[in-house]
């Protein structure tokens, strides 16, 4: 499965996966295995990106952020809403612009990695963000929500997962 080599699962994890397993069942399988790490990555991966930001999105909606990490959060949603050039580049420039470092930055990522160039809009070369990305952006936001009360960090982080699982549950997975 080319998604537990995009998203580095363990080789154990990697190991209990098929490669003809439908996404639900793997995903499935790994949650089952505790192995909930590995399966937030792979679903984050297998879901496409506007529904993984979606997910993200919606997750963000019921926190109590801090007024940064909304505006993060505000500039995924315009992009999961209108998936256009603008709306993606402002969700780039502001990650790049917090450097990262907060829960807004990453929710932003999300989408600023999907697709489009990763250098500035002023070179004329594209630089084309990996395709896993996003998923990657996805999984570190959705574990720092979910560490925003870290004594619930794991039950959060299933109220989470479980959330994704309905959307993969409906198709979601193979569709972008």
């Amino acid at each position: 499965m080319r998604a537990s080599t995009e998203m580095e699962l363990s080789g154990e994890s990697s190991a209990r996966l098929r490669p003809d397993m439908a996404p639900l069942a793997a995903v499935q399988l790994l949650l089952d295995a505790g192995e909930v790490p590995e399966a937030l990555k792979l679903l984050a991966r297998l879901l496409p990106k506007r529904y993984a930001v979606a997910w993200l999105c919606q997750c963000a909606r019921d926190q109590p952020l801090a007024v940064e990490d909304r505006a993060g959060a505000v500039l995924a949603e315009a992009w999961v809403r209108d998936p256009d050039e603008d709306n993606r580049r402002a969700a780039l420039d502001f990650a790049s612009a917090g450097e990262y470092r907060s829960l807004g930055a990453w929710i932003a990522a999300s989408a600023g990695w999907s697709g489009g160039s990763l250098a500035p809009a002023t070179q004329e070369v594209a630089v084309p963000p990996a395709d896993h990305l996003t998923a990657r952006a996805v999984v570190a936001a959705i574990n720092l929500m979910a560490a925003l009360e870290p004594a619930q960090f794991e039950q959060r982080r299933a109220g989470f997962i479980e959330r994704a699982m309905v959307l993969l549950n409906n198709g979601a997975a193979g569709r972008d």
